[in-house]
């Protein structure tokens, strides 16, 4: 007889993990699946491309109604959990209905955080998490001139582009004075500045926003500094919450997320978490690599092997706007590490790789990120790198040969 699994979310780790599961105990359980949104699954990353209008909703579904009903998953969307029975091992959603597990995995994700300022909640001020906020951005494109979009972060810049390319007039509001400052370093970051501000994005740094101006729609944003730049659009992208109130509803253990262990495993024993609305061994993780690995775990796991999730080397590279960057580890300078850099500023070219003992520690590129993988492999395994390092700012194309490395060992000797 199957065993009953309920699966809160089906987002792209919740769908992930569903799909890994069916691959590696296809006949073990009886998948009931509950989505807060109207759609199955979709690829979130995607959404930028559809904002900019070079792709559809039907472009970057990945799991719709079709895919769950082909594979007798029951998908419950537009459903919310609202309560679960711990000692009965049942859930309620919000319709009233009562259903019954043997397993519960909790994949809800996160929340984006919206600033506590006056004005917050004005029509015209949306995030940029789901397909509706995408909606909502489409929508004034089409009725409304300017915008402005908090948080020069990843998603912020990606918003901003977004609009720019639907016709608005865009301006980034940004806390700091270095663009996307948990991936770039000041040189990085302003290179990208650059870059965007030739493609039409305005900025606003060291601002601070104190207040969303207006009386029945967002007219203006003022800053701590006394700026005030008029708008008809505000979008929050200034970070995320885990969704975690569940969890705590539940009487799970939490603290910034759902606390699991090394198989993904709750508080209680019957009940599992993964995703954006997790916390394992005190890390919170927000991008899509670590999250397919816990939900890799968690599917085996389940399926009866012994795997365990022991966290994630975390690395980003990604297109912002057209624009390769790449970032891993601690690549800010210190007493302890030397860097090694190239700059070819004409061609917008920049590349740093810190090194402690030989051994590198962190790594930053903006515009070109040749032998990124490379680097990234060496890092996490903590490789000697003594031997390469005349060509290692260059990547593995320009690795010594053995015979150079063996003459480096011997200088070194």
């Amino acid at each position: 007889m199957k065993q009953k699994l309920i699966v809160i979310g089906s987002g792209m780790v919740g769908a992930r993990f569903i799909e890994r599961l069916l691959d590696e105990a296809p006949e073990q359980f009886d998948i009931r699946v509950f989505n807060k949104e109207p759609n199955g699954g979709y690829n979130r990353i995607m959404l930028s491309p559809v904002l900019a209008g070079e792709k559809v909703l039907p472009d970057i579904m990945t799991h719709d109604h079709d895919w769950f009903e082909k594979r007798d998953i029951h998908l419950h969307s537009s459903t919310t959990i609202v309560a679960v029975d711990k000692i009965n091992k049942t859930v309620t959603t919000d319709l009233g209905a009562n259903y019954s597990y043997d397993k519960l995995v909790i994949a809800t994700g996160s929340s984006p955080f919206i600033l506590p300022v006056p004005g917050k909640d004005l029509p015209g001020v949306v995030a940029f998490r789901d397909i509706r906020d995408v909606e909502l951005m489409i929508n004034s494109s089409l009725q409304n001139k300017k915008a402005v979009v908090i948080g020069g972060g990843l998603l912020g810049l990606e918003a901003a582009n977004g609009l720019l390319k639907r016709g608005m007039d865009v301006t980034v509001v940004h806390r700091g004075d270095v663009l996307m400052n948990m991936q770039m370093d000041a040189i990085s970051g302003s290179l990208l500045q650059e870059s965007l501000t030739k493609q039409g994005m305005r900025f606003a740094m060291n601002a601070e926003t104190v207040e969303i101006v207006g009386e029945d729609q967002v007219e203006a944003v003022k800053m701590a500094d006394g700026r005030v730049l008029k708008t008809d659009l505000v979008v929050m992208a200034v970070g995320i919450r885990p969704n975690a109130t569940i969890g705590e509803k539940i009487g799970l253990d939490v603290n910034r997320g759902i606390l699991v262990n090394d198989q993904l495993q709750t508080s209680e024993q019957n009940i599992y978490a993964l995703g954006e609305c997790v916390e394992h061994r005190g890390m919170l993780y927000g991008l899509v690599a670590p999250l397919y690995e816990q939900a890799q775990v968690l599917a085996e796991h389940l399926a009866g092997s012994e795997s365990v999730y022991q966290g994630s080397f975390i690395s980003t590279k990604l297109k912002v706007t057209g624009i390769s960057l790449f970032s891993a580890g601690d690549f800010n300078d210190s007493e302890e590490s030397e860097s090694l850099v190239f700059k070819d500023l004409q061609q917008n070219i920049y590349r740093k790789i810190v090194l402690k003992d030989n051994r590198i520690q962190g790594v930053v590129m903006f515009g070109d990120v040749t032998g990124s993988n490379w680097i990234f492999d060496n890092l996490v395994a903590q490789n000697d790198m003594t031997a390469y390092r005349d060509t290692l700012i260059f990547g593995d194309g320009f690795a010594p040969s053995t015979e150079q490395k063996n003459k480096q060992k011997e200088r070194v000797a």
